[in-house]
């Protein structure tokens, strides 16, 4: 099981001090799932120092080129380069306010591979897209056109996200979730055979501590990307808690 913190575009020198005590509480109890953390990319290197490897370290976005005149972008290999591990692509806000595509965010992952990155990627509905009935329509559209071929459970990750309970506080009934995340998993297995059986597929969507251990109790939830409730310690730490140890232990 992953918990993935993304930070978005939150955090300055003086959230590293959430680190810190992160990390403290990791290490005095060490049994746990897999930990990563995705700050924005001003600090990610002043993380991977501080957590001596006791958590995962990944970037937000990368873009597609290894280097090249794309001011402003940073590569897979500078991320690599810098001590992360993974990378999260596709996220809505990507899509939404930079236009990605579907094909964008399959070279992007492709991308990730290239470097040595492991990589989330990101599908989910719209709130009118589920309210007409197509959130199955677009998600397996996106897994087809978003996730590239050669997808395996050690490169890659599945975050289900729902655009309409990013950051508002509303979250799909477990339910809802169980079958969403069962639909998932047969695409997966589907079009990667026995290696899609064993993709992860997180969840996200106002995960938080009050509601982390439901959701990650849902068959097929193999972790959380957790948004603003992983910028303090103290919050990520409860969902990191939340995680069913009959799944790490």
């Amino acid at each position: 099981m992953l918990i993935a913190g993304n930070w978005k575009m939150n955090g300055l020198s003086s959230a590293l001090d959430e680190v810190d005590a992160l990390i403290r509480a990791l290490k005095a109890h060490p049994a746990g799932p897999d930990v990563l953390i995705c700050p924005p990319a001003t600090l990610l290197a002043r993380v991977v120092a501080r957590t001596g490897g006791a958590v995962g370290v990944g970037g937000q976005d990368c873009y597609l080129q290894s280097s090249g005149a794309y001011t402003g972008d940073v590569s897979a290999e500078m991320l690599r380069d810098a001590g992360a591990s993974w990378v999260i692509v596709g996220h809505s806000e990507r899509r939404q306010y930079h236009g990605e595509t579907d094909a964008l965010v399959a070279a992007k992952a492709k991308a990730a591979w290239r470097a040595g990155l492991c990589v989330i990627i990101c599908i989910g509905e719209t709130e009118a897209e589920r309210n007409a009935g197509r959130e199955e329509e677009v998600v397996d559209r996106q897994l087809a056109t978003s996730v590239p071929d050669g997808a395996t459970a050690a490169t890659t990750a599945i975050a289900y996200e729902p655009v309409w309970a990013i950051g508002t506080g509303r979250t799909p009934t477990n339910e809802e979730i169980a079958r969403m995340h069962a639909h998932l998993r047969r695409e997966l297995v589907k079009r990667f055979g026995e290696s899609g059986s064993a993709i992860a597929i997180l969840y996200g969507g106002s995960v938080n501590p009050r509601n982390a251990m439901e959701i990650l109790a849902v068959a097929e939830v193999g972790g959380a990307l957790v948004g603003g409730a992983s910028l303090k310690a103290a919050d990520f730490l409860a969902i990191i808690e939340a995680a069913p140890k009959s799944l790490y232990q």
